[in-house]
């Protein structure tokens, strides 16, 4: 029993370029992808493979992993400056944590602010108008 394949190789034949003129007509980037597949389709695992290799190579991929792992802050070997870092962060997380409490604090008074106000505004509506303030029970 044989199997075939039904897959596109790169290379100028004319199903490479039925495809890159019909992706033209449709849509250019499809068009233009198809030519680059055309040109460069036999390279593109070689190319992918390249990139990988120079990832891995970058100094870049510990900090990315570290952000990824959530861990940003490594320690650095020095014991006593990661405690001190440590101590500091824990009190800015305190810090706010705080500001985030009187901001919910304040943001709970300008809307109670905004209801005083706009009940004002209404009451002076409804005498200018002759009917007096309605009895909210």
């Amino acid at each position: 029993m044989t199997t075939t394949s039904c897959s596109i190789k790169p290379g100028w034949t004319p199903v490479t370029i039925g495809l890159m003129v019909l992706g033209f007509v449709a849509f250019w980037p499809l068009g233009l992808a198809m030519l680059a597949y055309i040109l460069w389709g036999d390279r593109f695992s070689g190319m992918a493979r390249d990139a990988r290799d120079q990832w891995r190579a970058s100094p870049f991929k510990g900090a990315v992993d570290q952000m990824a792992t959530g861990t940003a802050y490594a320690r650095t070997g020095n014991v006593a400056f990661d405690e001190y870092r440590q101590k500091e962060l824990k009190r800015l997380e305190e810090e706010r944590a705080k500001l985030d409490q009187m901001r919910n604090e304040f943001d709970d008074f300008l809307t109670e602010l905004r209801r005083a106000k706009d009940q004002e505004e209404f009451d002076r509506f409804m005498s200018a108008k002759g009917r007096g303030a309605p009895d909210i029970a």
